[in-house]
């Protein structure tokens, strides 16, 4: 398994080695006056724009994963309630008299 790891792992490497060679023009950004960032590769805006997303979507992991164990939470307190009820329902155990030695 490692093995494959590691093979995974160079291809990718390979891979974004070679896409960045391959991608080397300039590109300037503007948008209206407010943004003018001089001329970046553009493998390098590429790779930018995949990191925010890899980072934006590890935030909406982290809140989900927030908000799941706050439901598990409740839910697990209504089952602890829930079987404390059915146990308060419950008759008390019996005891046979003749099997109690005296």
């Amino acid at each position: 398994m490692r093995i494959i790891y590691l093979i995974l792992v160079i291809v990718f490497a390979l891979f974004i080695v070679t896409f960045s060679q391959q991608n080397l023009t300039p590109v300037q950004l503007k948008y209206y006056n407010l943004l003018d960032i001089p001329p970046v590769p553009t493998y390098f805006l590429i790779f930018v724009s995949l990191l925010i997303g890899v980072i934006i979507t590890g935030f909406w992991g982290i809140v989900e994963r927030f908000r799941l164990n706050r439901t598990i939470r409740r839910l697990n307190k209504i089952v602890r309630d829930l079987r404390k009820e059915l146990h308060a329902n419950d008759a008390p155990p019996m005891i046979d008299e003749s099997k109690i030695p005296k």
